[in-house]
């Protein structure tokens, strides 16, 4: 996975992870398109306890992918059936306040 942290006064961290395959694609479904890029996932890879990490401590996630919808799963911040799919492709947001 490939994961980057965003962080903004007043907000918080924001983090970003993709699993590695889909770092500079583009995934389509209907009228919603989204391009997974370096800018926003960036491109440190990162194993899963890592993920797992930062994401129990961020403000915010966002989330693409089998493996990293999965870590959210695993750590108990998402549910089974907490997140949709773009396509065939996992895809979570989550917010905390």
């Amino acid at each position: 996975m490939y994961m980057k942290i965003h962080r903004y006064a007043g907000v918080g961290q924001i983090v970003a992870v993709c699993d590695t395959e889909l770092l500079n694609t583009t995934l389509t479904d209907g009228n919603l398109t989204i391009h997974i890029t370096e800018g926003f996932y960036g491109n440190t890879p990162c194993t899963p306890e890592e993920v797992k990490t930062a994401i129990q401590h961020a403000s915010n996630c966002n989330l693409l992918g089998e493996k990293a919808v999965q870590a959210a799963i695993e750590c108990g911040i998402l549910k089974e059936n907490g997140y949709m799919r773009i396509g065939t492709v996992p895809h979570a947001q989550i917010y905390r306040t």
